[in-house]
C-alpha cells in the first residue's frame, strides 16, 4: 500500500522534513526556556511560522503530513511530559510549575495539566509518591 511519502517528490518530502526539524529545534529550545524561566510565554503556531519563514498553516499542514501531529499538540504534550518529570522528581509547589511553562495563574495550569491527564496536578504528585 502506498503512503503519502510515497506520493510526493523526493525535493518536496525533503522540505517538509526539514521543516519538521527545524520545527522540532525550535519547539526543544523553546521548552528549555520555559523550563529555565527565560520565556515569557509559551510560542504559538504563529511565532514558530515567524521564526521558521512560513504560514503557520504550512507548518500546521507539515507537521500533521510528518508527524501526525499539530504545533499545539507537540507543545502539549511536550508540557506534559516536562510538568510529569517536575511533579515526579522535585518538591517545586503546582504553582511555580505552572510559571514555568507560562501560566500566570495556577489554576489555568491545574485545569490544562487534568484535561490532558484526567488527573489534577496533586493527585498525579500522590500517585507517584507511593510507587
Amino acid at each position: 500500500m502506498e503512503t503519502v511519502k510515497d506520493l510526493l517528490p523526493a525535493k518536496l518530502l525533503s522540505r517538509k522534513d526539514e521543516i519538521t526539524a527545524d520545527f522540532i529545534a525550535l519547539a526543544e529550545n523553546h521548552i528549555a526556556s520555559l523550563m529555565a524561566g527565560s520565556a515569557p510565554k509559551r510560542l504559538s503556531a504563529s511565532d514558530f511560522g515567524k521564526l521558521l519563514f512560513i504560514h503557520p498553516r504550512h507548518l500546521t499542514t507539515t507537521l500533521k503530513l510528518t508527524m501526525g501531529s499539530s504545533v499545539c499538540d507537540y507543545m502539549e504534550n511536550r508540557i506534559i511530559e516536562e510538568a510529569n518529570r517536575l511533579l515526579a522528581e522535585t518538591d517545586l509547589s503546582i504553582a511555580d510549575i505552572g510559571q514555568r511553562f507560562a501560566y500566570s495563574e495556577a489554576t489555568n495550569f491545574t485545569k490544562f495539566f487534568k484535561g490532558m491527564t484526567g488527573m489534577t496536578p496533586l493527585q498525579f504528585r500522590k500517585s507517584h509518591l507511593k510507587s
